[in-house]
């Protein structure tokens, strides 16, 4: 399956660094992005519910991010561009304060100690988001996972990150608006509390 659609997903994301909003969506609207779309339903949701924001799904497993797509198709949403690629190379792809925003929904935990820099909210990661977001840009992120979720929370502090909308409990908070993902789904129906938070940049002065 992946074969068959492959043309249909950017080919060489490298080439529209700091044009994506001229290149890829001829617009200039605000550019969203998924750093692991998992199956698909938060990004294409989003995609359909906000025409005026251009989106952009990140997955690293081709046969998962077929299944993006075919939720692309099903809803013909045209604002979101589909890359299948290692979240550790976005500074290749995005020219700096470029993104206005980036969601983390559900990201691999790795819980090993040894694992801990390949956490998606580790200071490596952090330090590309800082780079790639403009000065007012924006991450939102949403996990399961108490550990990573501390782990998460201690990282953007100790990075001068400005946090806001902190929860342990989304369902039970008074955040609306939220668009669940297929997994987030799975585990709220158990009772899982899902834990959810924003975060702005450091400051010019904290860079």
């Amino acid at each position: 399956m992946y074969e068959q659609v492959l043309h249909e997903f950017v080919q060489n994301p490298a080439e529209y660094r700091g044009q994506w909003r001229e290149k890829m969506f001829g617009n200039d609207a605000p550019l969203h992005i998924e750093l692991g779309t998992g199956r698909g339903r938060f990004i294409t949701t989003m995609a359909a519910m906000h025409p005026q924001i251009n989106y952009i799904g990140i997955e690293l497993f081709p046969e998962v991010i077929v299944r993006v797509y075919q939720k692309k198709q099903q809803l013909q949403v045209t604002n979101l561009a589909l890359i299948c690629m290692d979240a550790a190379n976005i500074l290749e792809v995005f020219e700096d304060q470029e993104v206005d925003r980036i969601y983390l929904n559900f990201s691999d935990p790795w819980p090993k100690t040894k694992q801990a820099d390949k956490r998606l909210t580790a200071r490596p990661f952090l330090d590309k988001y800082r780079q790639i977001l403009k000065r007012d840009g924006e991450i939102h992120f949403k996990t399961d996972n108490r550990d990573l979720f501390d782990f998460s929370l201690e990282m953007m502090e100790a990075a001068g990150w400005q946090l806001k909308n902190v929860t342990y409990d989304l369902c039970n908070s008074d955040f609306e608006g939220n668009v669940m993902t297929e997994y987030e789904e799975k585990f709220s129906q158990r009772g899982v509390p899902i834990c959810r938070l924003e975060a702005t940049p450091p400051t010019e002065v904290e860079r």
